[in-house]
């Protein structure tokens, strides 16, 4: 086994990966953007904590785009364990940057643009793996039971608290699990908070590769996101799992409490998938 068949692309892919490398760095300007905006706003207004967070989540659904058209490949568990290894590394490094002082926001919305990026790779390659698109049930119910597992006794638990200690008091360093928080920016705040964790988007993205294997329009905007994709178009794509993860969050915020978005993201996508079914019928 050559290392080139270990490491590289198609030609095809490693365009759009670099176009995705590219639209995530996009992306990580326009958070700064937003952020230094928002220094003019009162942050006491929470309709404006709703319309920040709207715009940073329909700017990163656009980031899908590209990964609707990436073409699957024939890899060796090699291939695999190298990039997996690869990503893991970057993350690591990336956080090993100094993140106090002014270019801490900077820092900040760059490693949330790269959280975004990885998962947005590793929801394109384990979507694969769904061949019939009534698997996604079992995958749904699965998420929910392991992620209501893991926030009652399970090490979710634990990490809540940890975040919200630190957040609240921002003494020492901060915990191991913020290292894979995705940061964005709200009116008002110092800096970046953060808002939800990679996984979430690693099943965002899941979903709207899923849709798109099998010939479902999930966007919310009219044509299909691979349409668009192909005609080069952006700003009208919404899938349903994005708009899932918004309605998470904000009822997270609206109710002062902890709730894990990966529930509820099966929840909506059940939900649209039954309807649509039933409406079809």
């Amino acid at each position: 086994m050559s290392l080139q068949s270990l490491v590289s692309f198609n030609k095809s892919n490693r365009r759009l990966i670099l176009l995705l490398l590219a639209s995530h760095l996009v992306w990580g300007c326009a958070v700064i953007g937003l952020w230094s905006t928002g220094q003019f706003i009162d942050s006491t207004l929470a309709l404006w904590s709703g319309v920040f967070l709207g715009l940073q989540l329909y700017a990163a659904a656009q980031l899908i785009l590209p990964a609707l058209l990436l073409h699957p490949e024939a890899r060796t568990r090699g291939f695999y364990l190298f990039w997996s290894g690869a990503l893991i590394f970057s993350l690591w490094l990336v956080n090993q940057l100094p993140y106090q002082g002014s270019w801490q926001v900077v820092f900040l919305a760059f490693k949330s643009a790269m959280l975004l990026l990885v998962a947005t790779i590793v929801g394109a390659a384990l979507a694969r793996y769904v061949k019939r698109l009534w698997e996604i049930v079992p995958v749904c119910i699965v998420m929910t039971l392991a992620d209501f597992a893991s926030w009652f006794k399970g090490p979710t638990s634990g990490f809540v608290s940890q975040i919200e200690h630190y957040y609240r008091t921002l003494e020492g360093p901060p915990p191991l699990v913020d290292i894979i928080l995705v940061k964005l920016a709200f009116p008002g705040s110092a800096s970046l908070a953060p808002v939800f964790g990679v996984s979430d988007w690693i099943m965002v993205v899941f979903f709207a590769l899923v849709a798109r294997q099998h010939g479902v329009n999930d966007n919310l905007f009219g044509n299909s996101g691979e349409s668009q994709a192909r005609r080069g178009q952006i700003g009208a794509y919404l899938p349903v799992s994005v708009l899932a993860l918004f309605m998470a969050n904000m009822l997270a915020q609206m109710t002062g409490l902890f709730i894990p978005a990966l529930p509820i993201i099966a929840l909506v996508m059940l939900l649209w998938y039954g309807l649509r079914h039933v409406l079809r019928r």
